[in-house]
């Protein structure tokens, strides 16, 4: 068997080919040392009623193959067969990279396993490229971009998020000894209902190692988890299949998303570090960028927008110690409400009767950086443009599109419309000093059927790349914020695009820790965008001080967006105070590693970086109930300081030791309901 090894930081990944060619499969992966030894992912036994392949721990499974069990590609040619026997005919290593060729030589059919896995990451990114080196055409009906094999010996413990509009990213978890879990998005774009993304680990240790698999796509999706009869799980990822197949024509190629797999010993959680390092290799120069904090103007206007009242908010941000002023949906042309506007991007003169130029001047003179929201991808039926373009508008052939929330889709697809998208935005940010874009995308994509022969799906997400990939290459200096009703499009494709994402429209704080806990799961804290409101929960009502919402918005992209003018004098020195402390430690917490700290009524979320420290308590008790009886004092152990250091915290200093065994004062039972402690090293 010829076999290769491709080493990240702390694990392995060894893949190999037998000598009868007919496929790669997995012999190893996990921490260094793994791959030492022989496989313990190979059965052994009788063959008695299923194939070789069906057993095997393949990388890539192909109908003509395995049979029996699932499968990542399934090609039909002109005869209707679904069956292709790609054989091993080369490989090609590079710095950290690895292709796997085969053919087959009866469909012309050339299948390439794509691998890449950074010496100082713990991921390893997968993808497949199909070619049609034939005279006639193929048609994918099944095109995953990998399948990742994990061995658990005693059942699958399998982690996921979930939720919906307003309740994003929810932890849930299933324990599987035999069967299948699917989770996915039929909406064409990411979803509120899952995040593309699942862990592993086994029932028997399930704080211990675990695997992880994502995927870099933002249209539909699927990632399916099947535990086997033989202890393996196995975790495919990839497009959701069209229901009438991808054509893939003579000479053609077809590239799939990238899927990306972690492992690590340190369980979920370290699961979740190494995502974040990847993801910040994926933001690369661009991380280097401050994060300045933000102040929204949605919630104290809605669609109101008027120069005289914005600036009156300016004012007030100011001395909350906000960065850039940023005004939200409400500032276009006939948009006095959801049903109107969408589509006529053009400065409203009755909202900026001086115009934009000067309301920014006025911002500039404050201080503030500017920021604007646009939704490009949306457009109500009464707008100019939908009258203008109504070949423009996303529908299946001689029916009616669908309206969702009083709006239209573009056809995204459509080269026009993808070119206007960019001419609308590139206007936008060359006409005005604009230093701040919300992208928000506000309906899924329901209504549009297959047409054969066309990939819709495939079209429509390659042309919103392409877009977002312009913008940081012609207006570098715009920080891009992606947006889509709340958390709708969070994940590895959008996360390697704009600078930071939306978790959820809830800002209610016990709503959002909740939220903000599952995205950093699996999404690093440069990427959320968190604000503090005035919003009241939706699932979870009970009050929380000024304190926890900014320490709760302090542990991502600081933003403010309450109504300022119902702020108190008192208020806004707090909340000064609070924003100076964040850009004090804004780095630390975009860049530190994550860890968790506690459960049940105190959570805990510490950050650390080179030679600091963040820790973030939240008291999440019931405050009617607080210093009703004498207790004694509280600590939170601390994780990841060095054992040998002295720290100071507030106004003493510790050893690493007496932190980590003893840690830093509980918030229950004392001034507030929250607290941030920084943590730095001292000689």
């Amino acid at each position: 068997m010829r076999r290769w090894t491709l080493r990240g930081a702390t694990t392995s990944y060894v893949v190999g080919v037998p000598d009868h060619q007919q496929w790669a499969q997995l012999l190893a992966w996990g921490p260094h040392g793994v791959e030492d030894g022989p496989s313990n992912l190979s059965p052994t036994g009788r063959l008695d009623f299923l194939t070789e392949a069906d057993t095997e721990p393949l990388e890539y499974a192909v109908r003509g193959v395995r049979y029996a069990n699932p499968t990542e590609l399934v090609v039909s040619g002109p005869a209707g067969s679904d069956e292709s026997r790609p054989v091993f005919v080369d490989s090609v290593e590079g710095n950290g990279t690895l292709d796997l060729i085969f053919v087959d030589p009866l469909t012309s059919l050339r299948l390439i396993l794509h691998y890449r896995m950074l010496a100082q990451l713990d991921v390893v990114e997968r993808w497949v490229s199909i070619h049609n080196d034939g005279e006639t055409e193929l048609t994918l009906h099944h095109h995953d971009s990998a399948a990742f094999v994990v061995p658990t010996d005693n059942g699958a413990v399998i982690r996921y998020l979930w939720g919906e509009w307003n309740s994003e990213f929810q932890q849930a978890s299933v324990s599987m000894r035999r069967g299948r879990f699917t989770i996915d998005s039929r909406q064409g774009i990411t979803g509120h209902s899952y995040s593309p993304f699942l862990s592993v680990a086994d029932t028997r240790d399930p704080a211990g190692t675990t695997w992880g698999v994502q995927l870099a796509w933002s249209g539909s999706w699927q990632l399916s988890a099947d535990v086997d009869t033989m202890g393996q799980t196995r975790i495919q990822t990839g497009r959701l299949p069209s229901t009438l197949g991808l054509t893939l024509e003579a000479g053609s190629s077809w590239v799939s998303p990238v899927a990306v797999g972690a492992c690590s010993a340190e369980g979920s959680d370290g699961l979740a570090r190494s995502f974040h390092a990847y993801q910040r290799s994926l933001a690369g120069e661009r991380l280097e960028l401050t994060r300045k904090v933000v102040y929204n103007s949605w919630y104290a206007t809605k669609f109101d927008v008027r120069a005289d009242q914005q600036l009156e908010l300016a004012r007030r941000a100011v001395r909350a110690g906000v960065e850039t002023f940023v005004v939200d949906d409400g500032w276009f042309t006939g948009r006095t409400d959801s049903t109107s506007g969408l589509g006529d991007w053009e400065v409203d003169p009755a909202a900026f009767p001086n115009g934009l130029t000067a309301f920014i001047a006025d911002l500039g003179d404050l201080g503030l950086d500017f920021g604007l929201w646009v939704e490009p991808e949306s457009v109500n039926p009464g707008s100019e443009l939908a009258a203008k373009h109504p070949e423009w508008i996303l529908r299946t052939e001689d029916r009616e599109p669908l309206q969702v929330r009083n709006q239209l889709l573009l056809d995204l697809s459509r080269e026009d419309v993808a070119g206007w998208i960019w001419e609308t935005l590139d206007r936008l940010l060359s006409s005005y000093d604009i230093s701040y874009l919300k992208w928000d995308a506000n309906r899924a994509r329901l209504d549009a059927g297959e047409v054969r022969g066309r990939d819709l799906d495939g079209s429509v997400v390659a042309n919103l790349y392409r877009i977002l990939e312009r913008l940081r290459t012609d207006h570098p200096g715009v920080f891009v914020e992606g947006c889509a009703s709340g958390g709708g499009r969070v994940d590895l494709g959008m996360a390697a695009r704009v600078d930071t994402l939306w978790p959820s429209d809830n800002t209610a704080p016990l709503d959002r820790l909740r939220i903000q806990r599952g995205f950093l799961s699996g999404y690093s804290p440069h990427l959320m965008s968190s604000w503090v409101t005035d919003e009241a929960g939706t699932v979870d009502g009970r009050e929380r001080s000024l304190d926890f919402r900014f320490h709760l918005a302090m542990s991502g992209g600081l933003g403010i967006g309450g109504d300022l003018t119902n702020w108190s004098d008192e208020q806004l020195t707090a909340a000064a105070g609070h924003v100076a402390q964040y850009r004090e430690i804004r780095n630390v917490v975009a860049l530190g590693n994550v860890y968790w700290l506690g459960e049940g009524t105190t959570v805990g979320l510490q950050y650390v970086g080179a030679d600091r420290a963040v820790v973030f308590l939240w008291d999440t008790g019931d405050l009617a109930v607080r210093a009703s009886m004498p207790t004694r004092a509280r600590r939170v152990p601390l994780v990841g300081l060095d054992p040998t250091k002295n720290y100071r915290v507030g106004e003493e200093v510790h050893p690493g030791s007496y932190l980590i065994r003893v840690g830093v004062p509980d918030p229950r039972g004392g001034a507030t309901d929250s607290s941030c402690w920084v943590v730095t090293a001292v000689d």
